[in-house]
């Protein structure tokens, strides 16, 4: 059954306080819903442009009854919810994207698992828990190989890429005979690519241009906009995310990040059931931004169009680059600053990014070379 419309004045509700909820709650509120959040902080991002903040821990049942109660629909920023909370609110027909593809994003064997019954591509891997079943499981997938925690785990955490046999020290020193490991194969890609796709409560489906993304030290750098690809490359992407979104019944923003190697074949990586980093582009840079289309997607609005503008890279602020991005300000005429109200700036915090667009790539690209922000990186951030 197709869930009512949820119409502005009402309240959305958001479990999480950090700056992908800020980003929704904006939107939110220039539709002219009001903002309630549940975040054990007191001054987070969210908090800050929210109507109502309710301080308490993520999984606090109460804390979610009184989120309940202020709320029309709610909905969530990040991944690690607490799932019986999920399934509270859910039970209350107030979290219309259900706990079911929580349950499995929280978990990467469950997410490799779903993943192969949508039919994607995927890398070999194999479960493990001990020390002898990282031994064969190393002799099935071989060198070079990563190992991931099963939950948990984000920007590199929780990962150990064992490119020879002299790494498995280090890795048989992670494996405790608990905690639940993914060894995967490793792909090796040419290019990392995400796509974003929304689905919303009334079935209609629309994704965003596929794009390229850039790591440093396991943070997204910096997304390319539109991806630098092949129309076969991109086609293969986005019946992908189409594939996945019916196979898990998708509402609201999907992230799918993948790879593209050299003789062009795609794998799935990972999945983010939210609004994505490498979708921050769209804010300024599509007809509709990812954070729009996910209030549209949640609340039964028909979705926005996700055409693309102009050519447009994004590049991550973390807490090493606030000081030059500060007196970077009197050259960024061309630039969209986007600081996300973090309190401080430590080493790889993402406190915010820069989009810049132009008539072409290589003109977005240069611009953002010239603003000499990220140069301490050591990277070409062009590559």
């Amino acid at each position: 059954m197709k869930q009512p419309m949820i119409i502005p004045g009402q309240t959305i509700g958001i479990l999480g306080g950090g700056q992908l909820g800020r980003m929704m709650a904006l939107s939110a509120r220039a539709m002219g819903y009001r903002i309630a959040v549940l975040d054990p902080g007191h001054d987070n991002p969210l908090s800050q442009v929210a109507d109502i903040a309710i301080q308490t821990a993520y999984d606090d049942p109460e804390g979610a009854e009184r989120l309940a109660d202020v709320s029309d629909v709610i909905t969530y920023e990040f991944e690690n919810v607490d799932l019986a909370v999920a399934r509270q609110l859910e039970a209350k027909d107030l979290l219309p994207q259900g706990s079911g593809l929580l349950a499995v994003t929280q978990d990467r064997v469950n997410e490799k698992k779903a993943l192969s019954k949508a039919g994607v591509k995927i890398a070999s891997y194999e479960v493990i828990q001990t020390q002898e079943q990282l031994e064969k499981a190393l002799q099935i997938i071989g060198y070079p190989s990563v190992l991931k925690t099963a939950r948990g785990g984000y920007d590199g955490k929780g990962q150990l890429v064992i490119r020879r046999a002299e790494d498995m020290d280090q890795a048989r020193a992670l494996v405790d005979g608990t905690t639940v490991f993914v060894l995967e194969q490793w792909v090796p890609f040419q290019k990392e690519l995400s796509i974003m796709i929304a689905r919303s409560t009334q079935g209609e489906i629309k994704t965003f241009p596929v794009v390229e993304n850039i790591h440093i030290h396991n943070i997204l750098h910096q997304t390319i906009a539109p991806a630098r690809i092949s129309e076969r490359v991109k086609s293969k992407a986005e019946q992908m995310a189409l594939e996945i979104s019916e196979s898990l019944n998708l509402v609201g923003m999907l992230g799918v990040e993948m790879f593209m190697t050299a003789d062009e074949e795609v794998y799935v990586n990972e999945l983010a059931p939210r609004p994505h980093n490498s979708g921050h582009y769209t804010i300024e840079a599509c007809e509709t931004s990812q954070f729009e289309q996910h209030i549209r997607a949640i609340c039964g609005w028909p979705l926005g169009s996700t055409e693309q503008l102009k050519p447009a890279t994004m590049l991550n602020l973390l807490g090493q680059h606030m000081e030059a991005a500060l007196t970077a300000i009197p050259q960024m005429a061309n630039s969209h600053f986007h600081l996300y109200g973090k309190d401080e700036a430590k080493q790889n915090r993402k406190m915010g990014h820069i989009t810049l667009l132009a008539d072409t790539l290589d003109e977005a690209l240069q611009r953002a070379e010239q603003l000499k922000i990220w140069n301490q990186e050591n990277v070409e951030v062009t590559k």
